[in-house]
């Protein structure tokens, strides 16, 4: 498959996305643009079989019937180099013992722009004492985390997550980035959405709402320009890690609330009490929010939601889904107009793209 060049694949998705917003009148589109090659902090392969031979692969369509085709992969030039550089010295200590090869499925890579790498094995069989011994020995001799795993069992050599390093503006900001969970796959990228972020913010002596804040990637950066921050979040890990990233990073003015975007709603509204909130010490009624921050899933976010937003001065909306974001924007330009717009290259060589907007009250 012959990929187009790295500017003529990032043209088409800029008017594909000029197109698709001109109704709403958007300002110029700012363009973050990737590397071309050795962008991505993950990859994860199968391992096939064939004859005598294993290597890592990956499936795509057959053009005529749509069947799956075995593609082998022996270098990954759009992942990291350090991806790149383990890749083959893995695959030939795998191959050599019998025991770490026997009904491998998987081999997942994750790094970090800090210099970390953790690697996964996914096997379809149980893992004994002696995968246990014959594991710890690759770790330690190879030099990375581990963490092995089959159906209800899981092996951690070291620890089950990476630090990350991200400079934003003129700080940076420490992460904890665990295994088999959400990361940003584009850690250049990532760190160009996040100043672009805190540029449209501002400088603020009002407070933020933040919904689904996950491991807490854009609050810490965007606390620097608020007063104060409260940061909603479902997901128990997630939470975690977001209260980890805070502690680590000395940030002393966010707040995580465990609650879904809609449970967070009834409670704004005072339609709801959550013990939860009481719990924390949190009192959203304390807060002097201006601003809400938002970077929801590819379903985009619910009605009743939106309507929540429509009552700030400014919504910052990160969207990983610009057909979702596109019918967002129809109901929240009745109350707000688009004062920024901007595209970040994410996923190069995909039709995939991110996308930012700051929309101010009318």
């Amino acid at each position: 498959m012959t990929l187009a060049p790295y500017q003529q694949q990032l043209q088409t998705k800029i008017d594909r996305v000029n197109t698709q917003f001109s109704q709403f009148s958007p300002p110029e589109l700012d363009v973050y643009a990737s590397q071309e090659h050795n962008f991505r902090m993950r990859a994860e392969f199968r391992i096939w079989r064939e004859q005598d031979d294993m290597f890592y692969a990956m499936f795509e369509r057959s053009t005529e019937d749509q069947s799956k085709v075995v593609v082998r992969i022996d270098q990954f030039p759009i992942a990291d180099q350090s991806i790149n550089t383990l890749m083959p010295i893995l695959l030939a200590a795998l191959k050599k013992d019998p025991v770490l090869n026997q009904r491998l499925f998987e081999v997942h890579f994750l790094c970090s722009l800090k210099g970390e790498m953790l690697v996964s094995l996914i096997y379809h069989r149980k893992l004994e004492a002696d995968w246990e011994s014959a594991a710890q020995e690759l770790a330690t001799t190879l030099g990375f985390k581990l963490v092995g795993r089959s159906r209800k069992q899981k092996f951690v050599f070291s620890d089950e997550f990476i630090l990350e390093e991200l400079q934003v503006l003129n700080r940076t900001y420490l992460y904890k980035q665990f295994e088999n969970s959400f990361t940003q796959p584009n850690a250049r990228v990532a760190e160009k959405m996040l100043s672009w972020a805190c540029q449209a913010a501002g400088d603020n002596n009002q407070d933020l709402l933040e919904l689904y804040c996950g491991n807490g990637n854009f609050t810490l950066p965007l606390s620097q320009h608020f007063n104060r921050v409260l940061a909603t979040e479902l997901a128990k890990s997630s939470v975690y890690a977001a209260q980890w990233n805070i502690e680590q990073n000395k940030i002393d003015n966010i707040q995580i609330a465990r609650l879904s975007a809609e449970d967070f709603t009834q409670a704004y509204h005072g339609e709801r009490q959550f013990r939860r909130l009481q719990e924390a010490e949190i009192d959203i009624q304390s807060y002097n929010f201006d601003t809400v921050f938002v970077d929801p899933p590819r379903a985009g976010i619910d009605d009743e939601t939106l309507k929540l937003l429509q009552l700030f001065p400014r919504i910052i909306y990160i969207s990983c889904n610009p057909d979702t974001l596109y019918e967002n924007l129809k109901c929240l330009t009745q109350t707000h107009r688009i004062t920024k717009f901007a595209l970040f290259d994410q996923f190069p060589y995909t039709h995939h793209v991110e996308c930012g907007v700051l929309l101010e009250k009318i």
